[in-house]
């Protein structure tokens, strides 16, 4: 029996001895919004075979409607079970897909497909990259109509424990649920904001990290919905205070060994750990669209509210843009601090990891780095310093991805294309929208 052939009968074993009664097949589109075909299990032996089809005009960014006819190509090994949609002794299952054309080969336009396609470019040059994610959410109380709103689930603060912290149950049962799909979790806590919160698990590969991602932002959302709340995972939704981010640990591994550790090197960097950062200090104004993919993004990427804007390296320092946390050994790494995690994480670490080979393939050196509070710099020290910025809009990121072939090489011409084009519509409509601070400032005084 080869490897495929065993999977799939534990698969269909599983659903037998835990009384599975759908399975959800889930992809996402370019915005890294979760999309999901519901089976019976009736149909589990068409869906472990590839003959699931879907119609790819529906879905942002995928196919026109004259080449519409795709496959789901069920990843084996996401197979899970949701803990919270048990139903009378009925279960439902997750397996995430990707998606093929019909003629079986992986569609260009996807995004797992996609970055599986960088994975590929670095194992041809020996390398892994395992990501280490920090994706933080807010908790909202619904209104009597069971809409969101932005009025916080509590008032607590960084590391608070309850009853200020109000939402412990509802960390305690993502935390329980997320465990029962096998995540790793290393931490759950308050974060700085009213209704803010963390919950960390362990780093993986980048394909295994962009799935838990997706799955950590699935999970979470569903058990807020099961207490009657609403989280959600915009970068800035409150003007005044602390944004959400996804801070990104970074490392290289060949042939089982980080090779960002060198004990005998200054910092114990070694020279692919520092080509590292200089690839995403060179890159990452243009990989900002991508990990930073929402007008409401550059709400956050201001200076003043922990979110880093300045193009720099530290070594402690949390005004830089990337941090190398004080751990050596296996766990030496960089913190890249400027992702949030609104952005579709399989085109983001494709962007990232695209980067990171542009410096270790072309030697490109970084900066010496900053350790002074970079926030408290005068526009001419910072000039003095070199020390450049992150786009300040969508539009300018936009713009600047556009100038970047490392990173379009990253996202393939086809996603490169849609996402470009989606933006675009998505600036034009922010930017002649009428809001409400427009009529305050204008209506009466003008």
């Amino acid at each position: 029996m080869t490897d495929t052939q065993t999977k799939k009968a534990k698969i269909i074993k599983l659903c037998e001895e835990n009384n599975v009664g759908f399975i959800r097949l889930q992809f996402c589109d370019i915005n890294g919004t979760i999309k999901n075909l519901s089976l019976p299990v009736s149909q589990l032996n068409k869906v472990l075979n590839n003959e699931i089809m879907l119609d790819g005009s529906s879905i942002k960014g995928f196919r026109s409607i004259e080449t519409s006819d795709m496959y789901f190509f069920p990843d084996l090994d996401t197979f899970t079970i949701l803990p919270w949609c048990e139903r009378d002794g009925e279960n439902v299952a997750r397996i995430i897909c990707d998606i093929h054309n019909a003629d079986g080969t992986p569609f260009e336009g996807c995004p797992r497909c996609n970055l599986k396609r960088m994975i590929a470019k670095a194992e041809r040059l020996g390398y892994k990259m395992n990501v280490g994610p920090e994706a933080e959410f807010f908790i909202f109380e619904l209104d009597k109509n069971g809409e969101a709103t932005t009025k916080p689930h509590d008032k607590g603060g960084y590391y608070d424990a309850a009853p200020t912290d109000m939402a412990e149950d509802i960390r305690r049962d993502i935390v329980g649920s997320l465990e029962a799909m096998d995540f790793e979790i290393e931490a759950s806590h308050h974060e700085v904001a009213d209704g803010q919160h963390e919950i960390d698990f362990k780093y993986a590969d980048a394909l295994t990290t962009a799935d838990n991602i997706i799955t950590f932002k699935y999970v979470v959302k569903s058990i807020a919905t099961e207490y009657g709340v609403h989280a959600t995972f915009m970068p800035k939704p409150i003007f005044g205070i602390n944004g959400s981010g996804m801070h990104c640990n970074l490392s290289l591994f060949k042939d089982g060994k980080n090779v960002f550790y060198a004990p005998e090197n200054d910092y114990q960097l070694s020279k692919e750990a520092l080509y590292s950062i200089g690839g995403v200090l060179k890159h990452v104004k243009a990989f900002t669209a991508i990990t930073n993919p929402l007008v409401n993004s550059y709400k956050r990427l201001v200076p003043g509210y922990e979110a880093p804007v300045y193009l720099a390296w530290s070594l402690a320092n949390r005004s830089a843009l990337i941090r190398v946390p004080a751990k050596r050994g296996v766990a030496t790494r960089i913190e890249l601090r400027s992702p949030d995690p609104s952005c579709n994480p399989y085109l983001a670490l494709a962007s990232i990891l695209g980067a990171i080979l542009d410096g270790v393939e072309n030697k490109i050196e970084p900066p010496q780095p900053v350790e002074e509070n970079i926030y408290e710099m005068t526009p001419k020290e910072l000039k003095n310093a070199n020390i450049e910025s992150l786009p300040g809009t969508l539009y300018e990121a936009i713009e600047l991805l556009k100038q970047d072939e490392v990173v379009k090489d990253s996202l393939g011409e086809h996603i490169y294309h849609e996402f470009r084009l989606a933006k675009g519509v998505e600036w034009d409509r922010y930017r002649t929208y009428v809001t409400q601070w427009e009529l305050d400032s204008y209506l009466n005084a003008y």
